[in-house]
């Protein structure tokens, strides 16, 4: 008798405990929906926005597209204190470079700090942790008198070329260098008669692609959203970047000023980056094959 009843309670719990995981696993899907609306409802917003009028959109909240969209897009194409074309051009070129030299020379320095012995290397990766922690507009007065004596006032060349000295970058390719570089490859390599330098883009930048990728996706977004430094340097309209663009948008006079083109813009640097993201996974594909 003691074993039937054995036999019959089993069921019964093994029944709870299926109910039990089927339960948290809705409160888990209805939770992480609740939280994917609450993160894509800023964007559907702005979406609305686009498509609704100035005066539209000052009178009142609302969750029902408008019919505005394709005029608030002309309007904003024949803007002439918001050349999108050009802003796009600019700032993918910037933001492109500067993904590639902070990068490549960043995990050159962090080589040779990891590699070398020398007299002052520990003087040498302390004073650039010191750089580190100098704030840009500490120096911005400096750059700009820099900037004006080399002839490079009102040009894109101050906005990539300094990424080439990336105090940052360098700390985070240094501490990924230590855990995944092995001395004993490049003396390997050195065994064999490759040039140092030919060691490090054949050898060493395989090995670091993941941390590679990573740091040039941060370069390029930071490089992108700068606002500061572009709106010292630039003064020429078509040499402007897109948050230039943007800022002069907000700043327009009151007769000028639409708020439905400021909406009207933001969708198209998002269809940008959604675009971008495609050109990310090819590079982090890449790193997971090397």
């Amino acid at each position: 008798m003691m074993d039937n009843r054995k036999a019959n309670t089993k069921p019964n719990k093994s029944k709870r405990g299926v109910g039990g995981v089927v339960t948290s696993r809705i409160l888990s899907y209805i939770l992480l929906i609740f939280l994917s609306i609450i993160c894509l409802f800023p964007f559907y917003i702005l979406i609305v926005n686009a498509s609704r009028t100035h005066v539209q959109i000052t009178s009142g909240f609302s969750l029902i597209p408008g019919t505005n969209l394709f005029q608030n897009i002309k309007d904003v194409l024949k803007n002439s204190t918001f050349t999108i074309g050009s802003g796009m051009r600019n700032s993918l070129l910037i933001a492109t470079l500067s993904a590639v030299l902070t990068t490549y020379f960043s995990t050159l320095t962090a080589y040779a700090i990891h590699m070398y012995d020398f007299k002052l290397k520990k003087y040498a990766f302390t004073f650039i942790m010191f750089v580190m922690m100098v704030p840009a507009q500490v120096s911005a007065l400096g750059f700009l008198d820099l900037i004006d004596k080399m002839g490079f006032r009102d040009t894109l060349y101050p906005l990539f070329l300094p990424a080439i000295a990336s105090p940052i970058t360098f700390f985070f390719m240094k501490q990924y260098m230590e855990s995944v570089l092995p001395t004993e490859i490049v003396e390997a390599a050195r065994a064999d008669g490759s040039s140092e330098f030919r060691t490090f883009n054949t050898i060493i930048l395989p090995i670091m692609k993941p941390a590679i990728s990573v740091q040039a996706i941060f370069s390029f977004v930071g490089s992108w959203n700068n606002y500061f430094i572009p709106a010292l340097v630039i003064s020429s309209q078509n040499k402007k970047t897109v948050p230039i663009l943007m800022a002069g948008l907000r700043s327009a006079s009151y007769q000028n000023f639409s708020l439905a083109q400021q909406y009207v813009a933001i969708p198209l640097i998002i269809m940008y980056f959604t675009l971008s993201r495609y050109i990310i996974a090819g590079v982090t594909l890449g790193s997971v094959k090397g």
